[in-house]
């Protein structure tokens, strides 16, 4: 079954009343997040012309852990975080609400 009559095939059951299993819904957020992660940190170290390799020298991490992160096939910790935040010169934010969303914002140093 194709992506798109998957999709559609979710939508109207959800129309009809009936709900996804609260693990499954809770599985869908966080590949949401996991994603959503993984497209701000790959959108800011390409806006910055940097390769993994060059973005896990400045954060002191691997370039494996760096593509794990912009492949989404990890849930890193805070602290971790961090590291990449601050390599890529910026402030992460992230909104944990319904339309998860996760950003950096570059840091203004021409005060």
């Amino acid at each position: 079954m194709s992506h798109s009559r998957w999709k559609s095939l979710r939508e109207r059951k959800l129309a009809e009343g009936l709900t996804e299993p609260e693990d499954v819904a809770e599985a869908r957020r966080e590949i949401r997040l996991s994603m959503a992660l993984a497209k701000a940190v790959h959108d800011r170290r390409t806006e910055l012309g940097l390769t993994q390799t060059e973005l896990a020298d400045r954060a002191g991490l691997t370039q494996a852990k760096i593509s794990r992160i912009e492949g989404s096939d990890t849930v890193p910790t805070l602290p971790l975080l961090a590291k990449p935040a601050t390599a890529l010169d910026a402030t992460l934010n992230i909104a944990l609400d319904d339309d998860t969303r996760v950003s950096f914002t570059a840091h203004d140093h021409a005060a």
